[in-house]
């Protein structure tokens, strides 16, 4: 018998849902989606591709109902990218089994493994266009993913799954779990459907991998991550002598401003922003030191240089933050800037 505050449907067993008014709980029934009349397309995938973060958070749908393939009936529910770039395969359904979802989703990342940044623009634009949005694509994704420009060697290094539905039988878990210890990132959510008065309520839990558990893996994955991390170092080699030093393209931009802030004392950004135009940067290099860490914290990505001495205090007390997001073209336009303030930078490849 399930423990009190429970409920069992077959060999699983539910948290039930309970109103509370008045020192009263009375329990919420539970329900299923084909009873309400709710489909599997038109209904559930509609209203989550419009609130994904409910199932996907941090992630970007650039697709529906995605196909590339001469087989129409193979078709991605929801293809999307997170913030570093990966795609992000989501499967649903509305079953209690969750069928073959596992070997489904398995083949459809193996199929988008090789998209260019380029070709999901693209997909991308042609998504926008059928939902009625007028953004440009490619601004847009850049945008989300907080690049300067398009990084092909940094973009689909991995393919996440998500499989949604109402649940999943025990092979399918079984599966799951065995994947995921492997490390391959296969996440199950679980939508269960509540029915109270006049209202179809909707419970949504990831059940693998349990999010508590979750950075118990980051162990696990710490290996992979820094080979990833290794491929995208390795896409431009080139080093810069300034000053005696040697940089990469990232520090020596910080390295660049600091010296002529330390020289010229700048009063206010807009004295800054005469040496460093924002047109070197498609974002601009400069940002509020709180709007800054604001950004590492939601996304846990530094994309900016917040280390001790490294943010710039100008003369109004006002603090901002270097980018540490730079291109090879966008690192060519601020050596050449840099020279023209009278700074020497010579250019090593070895």
């Amino acid at each position: 018998m399930p423990a009190q505050g429970y409920y069992q449907q077959r060999d699983k067993i539910f948290m039930a849902i309970y109103k509370f008014q008045d020192n009263e709980m009375q329990r919420v029934e539970d329900t299923t989606f084909s009873a309400e009349g709710i489909l599997e397309r038109q209904n559930l995938q509609e209203a989550l591709k419009r609130q994904i973060d409910a199932i996907a958070p941090d992630c970007l749908v650039i697709a529906e109902e995605f196909s590339e393939w001469s087989d129409s009936k193979r078709r991605i529910d929801l293809l999307a990218v997170d913030r570093e770039g990966n795609l992000v395969v989501i499967e649903l359904k509305r079953t209690e089994t969750g069928e073959h979802m596992d070997l489904q989703a398995l083949r459809y990342s193996a199929m988008v493994s090789t998209l260019t940044f380029n070709r999901a623009t693209e997909i991308y634009s042609e998504y926008l266009l059928s939902i009625g949005e007028k953004f440009n694509a490619e601004d847009k994704l850049l945008e989300f993913l907080g690049w300067e420009e398009s990084q092909e060697d940094g973009f689909a290094l991995d393919v996440r799954i998500v499989l949604v539905s109402a649940d999943f039988s025990k092979e399918l878990t079984t599966s799951v779990m065995w994947l995921n210890e492997r490390d391959i990132d296969i996440r199950c959510v679980r939508l269960s459907p509540f029915k109270y008065e006049d209202q179809l309520l909707l419970d949504i839990q990831q059940i693998i991998p349990l999010p508590e558990a979750e950075s118990y893996q980051v162990k696990i994955k710490q290996k992979n991550d820094e080979l990833k991390e290794a491929r995208r170092s390795s896409r431009d080699l080139t080093r810069y002598r300034f000053e005696g030093d040697i940089f990469n393209k990232r520090k020596l931009v910080l390295a660049v401003v600091l010296r002529w802030v330390s020289e010229y004392h700048p009063t206010d950004l807009p004295a800054l922003l005469e040496a460093f135009p924002k047109e070197l940067r498609r974002s601009g290099l400069f940002t509020p030191h709180q709007e800054a860490r604001e950004i590492c914290e939601r996304t846990g990505i530094p994309r900016h240089f917040l280390g001790d001495g490294d943010v710039l205090v100008l003369a109004d007390s006002e603090k901002y933050a270097v980018s540490n997001q730079w291109s090879k073209t966008s690192i060519d336009r601020f050596v050449e800037q840099a020279r023209s303030l009278g700074y020497e930078i010579e250019e090593s490849t070895g």
